[in-house]
């Protein structure tokens, strides 16, 4: 990482004005708005399925090339006198102040005079790749396009020549955040690809081309996609499942790694699904919730008399799966005894039943899963070796949810249905800050404990309303404010503001109300204003839920 440190944006924020009574936003002496990302989504839809994907990406790249070469002018007014550094990273502070994404310098290297620049930035919390995932879902390329356009057009008029930037990595196509490296155009061997978003062009000619826009379209939807049990687009994913569809049309024992609850199982049944054998049965056990003296009997069956209790002769999973595929999650957790039967079953493909002396040929696909290092289990004398080889044909690893954050949206929206229906509930959704939260969680338990949490939310939450925050965690959880990315909206408070403030404050001492009738107040006016609802009320106070709850709480005990 860079050793780059972005000065105080103090000289930043102080430019912001706010006249409200006038209906106007300044930044300096250019005029601003505030702009829901909502109505930049339904800009962006509506553009890209009117005249194309590649038109609708040429106008918001030259916006925002425009937007970045308004910004590089007013750098030079503001820090005209610093270092050549500070005054150029005026525009990474600015995109950041301006809420379309946080801004982290990777490599910065320039020279004014000898026009010189190489960039190499990280971006997180875009909004362009939020709003696409929204309404199109993951994409094949980079689709940050007002973003990058604004940094060709602030670093292009800073410089004094054309810089292109081109995204590498976007969250959209599944990265867990985005990147952008810019350099002289000259220098990009595939500029000609990417120049014409920069030039103005005619959309009645652009018309023309439409018809290949949707046969394009047609055959991206119409590529194989995963089966509904299996929700994802990260790469980490693409990649797991990538394997799994190479291997269902064969015969290969397949076993899945991975942490506790990242859903090998699910990626079992899809396999089986997606395999010839997906007529036949699909058998799962957990090795590690059955003790070890019945376990040979539930996977390879018992005979009548074969121990005390044993009645009547009974099929185990082995047979049970004949014809389809048998799951042997946590197999780490089988006795050396019946790896020993296991080890046979894969080589000649028949079971004997415990207690019986005959054979019985099966023919079964076995997918087995373990969250367990099999390599150390071995060495400790835990696993067969023989066996541990033979599994290992074809390992597939899937990978944990915090590496997997671009799959959160995805896998939050499915959840909401299924939850929904289970219990009843008619929800708007979840709000930005509560995605976000869930966004920045490290998931140790991962999808099953994203399960949880979200059938939590679905419970909690006031019917046809949003799932916020407080529905979400089983504690009060004091995000940070730097981690939501939403609470920095004070920090623009204008001259005017701040005078009304002092005056507020006053009027206040004057009149002799003290800090706990002040508070007190404070609550009693916000809870009315939100006709009663609490959650309404706690936004209006800028506090959560519990936080809220604590303090009416405390009211009550002191009275």
């Amino acid at each position: 990482m860079s050793d780059i440190h972005y000065p105080q944006n103090a000289d930043l924020r102080s430019l912001v004005r706010f006249c409200s009574e006038k209906g106007l936003i300044w930044l300096h002496e250019s005029r601003m708005i505030l702009m829901h990302a909502a109505a930049l989504s339904e800009l962006r839809k509506e553009l890209i399925n009117s005249v194309g994907i590649d038109q609708a990406r040429r106008i918001l790249t030259r916006m925002g090339y425009a937007a970045g070469a308004r910004d590089a002018e007013l750098a030079r007014k503001i820090r005209g006198n610093q270092s050549l550094q500070d005054a150029f990273v005026v525009g990474p502070q600015l995109h950041m102040l301006e809420g379309m994404v946080h801004v982290t310098p990777f490599k910065l290297d320039f020279d004014e005079d000898a026009k010189h620049f190489y960039g190499d930035f990280l971006w997180e919390n875009s909004v362009e790749a939020e709003v696409h995932v929204r309404e199109f879902g993951h994409a094949e390329h980079p689709v940050c396009w007002m973003q990058i356009g604004y940094a060709s057009g602030y670093t292009s008029a800073f410089m004094g020549r054309f810089i292109l930037f081109k995204e590498i990595e976007c969250v959209a196509t599944g990265r867990n955040r985005c990147r952008i490296v810019g350099k002289p155009v000259e220098e990009w061997p595939d500029a000609a690809d990417y120049t014409p978003y920069y030039e103005a062009d005619s959309i009645v000619s652009r018309m023309l081309e439409l018809r290949s826009e949707v046969d394009a379209l047609r055959a991206t939807l119409e590529r194989r996609l995963p089966p509904p049990s299996l929700i994802g687009s990260s790469a980490g994913f693409r990649h797991a499942y990538t394997l799994i569809d190479k291997a269902a049309v064969t015969q290969v024992t397949v076993l899945l790694l991975g942490e506790t609850g990242v859903g090998k199982e699910r990626f079992a049944r899809a396999l089986h699904e997606m395999s010839p054998r997906a007529a036949g049965p699909f058998v799962a056990i957990n090795c590690a919730a059955l003790p070890h003296d019945l376990i040979e009997s539930e996977l390879f069956g018992v005979e009548r008399g074969a121990f005390t209790g044993a009645q009547v002769s009974r099929m185990g999973k082995f047979e049970r799966a004949d014809g389809g595929t048998l799951f042997l999650d946590e197999v780490g957790e089988l006795p050396l005894a019946a790896q020993a039967k296991l080890l046979r079953v894969l080589q000649e493909g028949e079971i004997e039943r415990l207690g019986d002396d005959r054979t019985r040929k099966i023919n079964v696909r076995l997918v087995a899963a373990t969250n367990v290092d099999l390599h150390a289990a071995v060495k400790a004398g835990r696993f067969r070796n023989d066996l541990f080889y033979r599994l290992n044909v074809y390992p597939v690893v899937i990978p944990p949810l915090r590496e997997r954050v671009a799959d959160i949206p995805l896998l939050v929206e499915a959840m909401l249905k299924r939850f929904g229906a289970l219990h009843g509930k008619r929800l708007a959704g979840v709000t930005d800050k509560a995605l976000r939260a869930l966004k920045g969680h490290a998931w140790p338990g991962n999808i099953r404990e994203l399960e949880n949490t979200i059938e939590r939310g679905v419970i909690l939450a006031p019917q046809d309303e949003w799932i916020e925050v407080e529905h979400l965690f089983a504690g009060p959880q004091d995000f940070e404010a730097s981690q939501l990315g939403i609470n920095d909206a004070g920090s623009l408070d204008s001259a005017d503001a701040e005078d009304a403030t002092d005056a507020l404050c006053k009027q206040i001492t004057a009149a002799g109300i003290g800090l706990d009738g002040l508070e007190q107040a404070l609550i009693q006016h916000a809870v009315k204003e939100a006709k009663g609802n609490l959650s309404g009320a706690a936004r209006l106070l800028g506090i959560t839920r519990p936080q809220l709850n604590y303090r009416l709480k405390k009211k009550e005990t002191s009275l």
